[in-house]
């Protein structure tokens, strides 16, 4: 039977796929514009996007397994419930969904809660879902660095609580793991939630610190003011999108991502190898 993955053209999406086609999976995507798209012969492809009824029904037919992934947006929660109504009418019960970290308890950061509310629909609903809850990734520090390299400044207001970024190959890979485990179990398996997290516990000053060691010269934090981060991001995204990035960089500097007991042992083992860390990404940025 066939795997749909939506979100299949993101920074998560692009490294599921291939990992999926790494494990002999059969793959079907759900892309807008599938002569962008540009994955390997092996994947089919399907046009069309979550709001669409009925290429999401084409998209169905024939699958038995979903990975959701819904990106942040206006209509955010009305796509998470739509497709998974359209899943369970075709008879799809098996589903990795990707949330985020502490989804039941940063519920007025919007998208958190668009996701927590995803998480309670998949339990009602009766799905036999590995619901995946990464933290803040490590690949958004691509918009940023320009920042630290030019000016010498981290600007992310991330606290001093900690947070354990991942790399977006690591949630993608145990997406794969988790995916190919409900596609080929005899029958639907109970849910089950999991925090995808990566091997360090960050704060502001000490990722400008690492900078500093990555660059060999000075590279200061800016502080834990959110006012001044959403000031920034209303100048590369929509005003209503730039304040629930500062509504979410108060929880981090309010609370951070701190992992629970276990839970980056539990990733380690699953994967088989080390998890990606935040040094790797900036030795790579620096030397590019």
């Amino acid at each position: 039977m066939t795997i749909l993955v939506t979100g299949a053209t993101g920074r998560v999406g692009r490294h599921l796929v291939d990992q999926l086609i790494q494990r002999n999976a059969r793959v079907r995507v759900l892309t807008r514009d599938p002569a962008r798209a540009n994955f390997p012969g092996a994947v089919e492809v399907a046009r069309g996007d979550l709001l669409d009824i009925d290429a999401l029904r084409t998209a169905f037919e024939g699958v038995r397994t979903l990975f959701l992934l819904n990106a942040v947006s206006g209509d955010e929660f009305t796509q998470a419930l739509v497709a998974l109504n359209i899943a369970r009418e075709a008879g799809v019960e098996r589903v990795v969904y990707l949330s985020v970290f502490d989804a039941d308890r940063a519920v007025n950061v919007p998208h958190f809660a668009v996701k927590y509310g995803a998480e309670r629909m998949l339990d009602q609903m009766g799905f036999g879902a590995t619901v995946l809850r990464p933290t803040y990734f490590i690949d958004n520090e691509v918009m940023v660095k320009d920042v630290i390299v030019q000016h010498g400044v981290y600007p992310m207001p991330i606290g001093s609580r900690g947070v354990a970024m991942v790399d977006a190959r690591d949630i993608a890979e145990v997406a794969a793991i988790e995916l190919i485990r409900r596609d080929t179990a005899p029958g639907k398996l109970p849910g089950e939630t999991i925090n995808v997290v990566g091997p360090d516990l960050l704060t502001g000053a000490g990722v400008a610190a690492l900078w500093s060691e990555v660059l060999g010269r000075p590279v200061h934090y800016a502080g834990d003011d959110p006012s001044g981060f959403e000031q920034n991001m209303a100048g590369l995204m929509p005003r209503w999108m730039a304040y629930e990035m500062r509504l979410m960089a108060e929880r981090y500097v309010s609370d951070g991502m701190v992992p629970n007991p276990g839970d980056r042992e539990r990733l380690v083992e699953m994967l088989g190898r080390p998890l990606h860390s935040y040094r790797e990404l900036a030795t790579r940025l620096a030397s590019a």
